[in-house]
C-alpha cells in the first residue's frame, strides 16, 4: 500500500464531490477520475484495490456523510456514534471501487493489454459495471454515480439511450482520454479520437427528440409546508399540519395540487371523515385533482407509505422500495433489535405489491416514487410508455440542511430526462420543482421554508431507448466491448511456414 498514491486518490475522491448539486462543477470529475486513472496505470491489482478503496471514501465519505444526521437526530443515537455508523457505510460502500481498481489491473497485466486497450476499454467498462452492481447490491446504492454530476452538461443527453450508468461511461471516456492526451503520440493519438467520438456521441443524442406533447397544458401546485421533523407525527400538530397544508392549496384555482411525502402524519382509516372527505368536497367544487403523501394500514397487518389520488378518480400508489433500516428491517428476526434501538418513527413499512409504478391522476397517467424510489432509473422507466408525466413525493428533512436534498433533486432531474416527461416533485422541507423532459429546473423551493410552487406541464408521449431495455443496453455494451477485447488478446498466434 503506498501512502503517495493513496493521498491523492482520497483528495481526488472528496474534490468529485464538488461536481455534484449544489456545487455542479461537472467539468471538474473528469480531472478527478483521471487521476486516479493514472495512478491506477502505475499499481499492482493490490495497490490499485487501497486506491480505489481511498478514492471512494473521498467521495462518499464526504458526498453521503449526512447519513449521520437521521441516525442522531430521529434515530436517538448518540451523535459520534452516529457519525461512526456513516463512516462504516462509506468504508464498506468504498468496496466497490477497490474492486474495480483490482478488478481492471488483474485484467491488464494478465492479458498484458497495451496502455490503450486498459485505458479505452478495460477501465470504462469495469467502472460502469461497478456502479451497476452498487446500484442493485443489497437493494442499491446508486448515490453519487459518476453521471449525475452531469444533469446540467451536454453529456446528459446521453441519458435517454442508457440511463444514468451509459452517462456515467461517458464521464470514464473523457477522463481516459486525458489521460492518454499526456503520453506519447500514438497515445495522444487515440485520445483525441476517444475525445471526439464522445462528442459525436453527445451531439447525435441531443437532436433525438424522445417524447411529444399528447394533451394541453394544465396548471401544477406543489405545497412544501416545512414541517419540522420533530414534531411532525406528535399527535397535537396534526390539525395545524392539515390547516397549513389546506390553506396554502387552495389559494387561488388549479388543476392539479401535491402534497409531499407523508404530508398527512395519520393513517388514512383515522382521517379519512375528518379529512379526506373535507378535502374532496372541496376538489369537487373547484373541479381539481389532488395527490396526497401519506400512510396507510394495509387490511391484514402493517402499514404502507403511500400516496393518494383524489379528485375525480380515485387511486393509490403503495411505495415499492423500501430503505433498509429506515423504513424495514432486513433479516427481521436477526436485525430489529437494532432498528428498534435507531428509534426510528414509522419504520416497519410494507413493500406494495403492484408490479409498476402508475397511478390514475384525473385523466392522466402519473408514473410516480415515494422518496428514495426515484434514485432507481429502471424503476422509473418501468411507467413508461404510459405516463404521462412524473411525480416524485419526498421528505428529505431526515437530512436537514445538508447536501443531501441538493444531490436528491439532481437524481429526480436525471429521471426526467431518462423517461423525457415532466417531472413535479413535492417536498416537506425543499427542495420541491417543476422539471421539464430535458431536466431543466422550470421552478423551485428554496430549502427550509414554505412554499407553494405554480406552474404549468403538458402531458408528453413517446418511449425513450432506455425505458425499453433499462440498464441491460450499458451493461451489455460494455461488456460486450470487454470480452471482445480479452478475446481478441487470447487468440493463437497465426504461424507463418519457414522458407527454406
Amino acid at each position: 500500500m503506498k501512502f503517495s498514491h493513496n493521498l491523492p486518490a482520497l483528495l481526488s475522491g472528496a474534490v468529485s464531490v464538488l461536481a455534484f448539486s449544489p456545487f455542479d462543477y461537472f467539468w471538474l470529475v473528469y480531472f478527478s477520475v483521471a487521476l486516479l486513472f493514472w495512478l491506477w496505470m502505475k499499481c499492482s491489482p493490490k495497490q490499485a484495490a487501497w486506491t480505489g478503496w481511498f478514492f471512494g471514501m473521498g467521495l462518499l465519505g464526504i458526498g453521503t456523510f449526512w447519513l449521520h444526521i437521521s441516525i442522531d437526530q430521529f434515530g436517538g443515537v448518540p451523535m459520534p456514534v452516529a457519525m461512526l455508523l456513516a463512516v462504516l457505510f462509506a468504508m464498506f460502500m468504498s468496496l466497490f471501487y477497490a474492486l474495480a481498481g483490482w478488478l481492471s489491473v488483474s485484467l491488464s497485466q494478465r492479458y498484458s493489454l497495451s496502455r490503450v486497450q486498459v485505458l479505452l476499454v478495460v477501465f470504462p467498462a469495469i467502472w460502469t459495471l461497478s456502479e451497476v452492481a452498487r446500484g442493485y447490491f443489497l437493494t442499491g446504492f446508486p448515490w453519487l454515480s459518476l453521471g449525475y454530476s452531469q444533469t446540467g452538461s451536454p453529456v446528459a443527453a446521453f441519458a435517454p439511450i442508457t440511463g444514468v450508468f451509459g452517462v456515467s461511461w461517458l464521464v470514464v471516456l473523457i477522463s481516459v482520454s486525458l489521460v492518454l492526451l499526456v503520453g506519447t503520440i500514438r497515445e495522444k493519438v487515440f485520445g483525441l479520437i476517444s475525445g471526439l467520438m464522445v462528442v459525436a456521441i453527445v451531439s447525435v443524442s441531443g437532436f433525438i427528440s424522445w417524447s411529444e406533447p399528447s394533451g394541453e397544458q394544465f396548471s401544477v401546485r406543489m405545497v412544501q409546508g416545512n414541517i419540522p421533523q420533530k414534531i411532525k407525527w406528535e399527535p397535537a400538530y396534526l390539525d395545524s399540519t392539515i390547516d397549513l397544508y389546506s390553506g396554502l392549496s387552495f389559494q387561488e384555482k388549479t388543476d392539479l395540487i401535491i402534497w409531499p411525502e407523508t404530508a398527512i402524519p395519520a393513517f388514512y382509516h383515522q382521517v379519512r371523515e375528518s379529512v379526506m372527505v373535507p378535502l374532496q368536497r372541496r376538489l369537487e367544487l373547484i373541479k381539481a385533482e389532488m395527490v396526497v403523501g401519506m400512510p396507510v394500514r394495509a387490511d391484514d397487518y402493517g402499514y404502507f407509505n403511500s400516496m393518494v389520488s383524489l379528485g375525480t378518480v380515485h387511486d393509490r400508489y403503495d411505495k415499492r422500495h423500501l430503505v433498509p433500516f429506515g423504513e424495514y428491517a432486513p433479516l427481521d428476526s436477526i436485525l430489529r433489535p437494532l432498528v428498534e434501538y435507531f428509534r426510528i418513527p414509522m419504520s416497519d413499512f410494507r413493500s406494495g405489491e403492484a408490479e409498476h409504478s402508475l397511478m390514475r391522476v384525473g385523466k392522466y397517467q402519473a408514473g410516480v416514487s415515494i422518496c428514495y424510489e426515484d434514485a432507481f432509473g429502471d424503476e422509473t422507466a418501468q411507467a413508461l410508455p404510459d405516463a404521462d408525466f412524473l411525480i416524485n413525493v419526498s421528505n428529505d428533512a431526515w437530512f436537514g440542511d445538508s447536501l443531501a436534498p441538493h444531490q436528491h433533486l439532481q437524481i429526480a432531474r436525471m429521471r426526467a430526462i431518462e423517461t423525457s416527461r415532466y417531472m413535479l416533485r413535492a417536498t416537506n422541507t425543499g427542495i420541491s420543482a417543476i422539471i421539464d423532459p430535458e431536466g431543466q429546473m422550470l421552478k423551485q423551493s428554496a430549502q427550509g421554508e414554505t412554499a407553494v410552487i405554480d406552474g404549468n406541464i403538458a402531458p408528453h408521449q413517446g418511449m425513450t431507448l432506455y425505458a425499453r431495455v433499462k440498464d441491460w443496453l450499458i451493461v451489455l455494451l460494455v461488456t460486450g466491448c470487454l470480452m471482445g477485447l480479452l478475446l481478441y488478446q487470447r487468440k493463437p498466434a497465426i504461424a507463418v511456414p519457414s522458407r527454406q
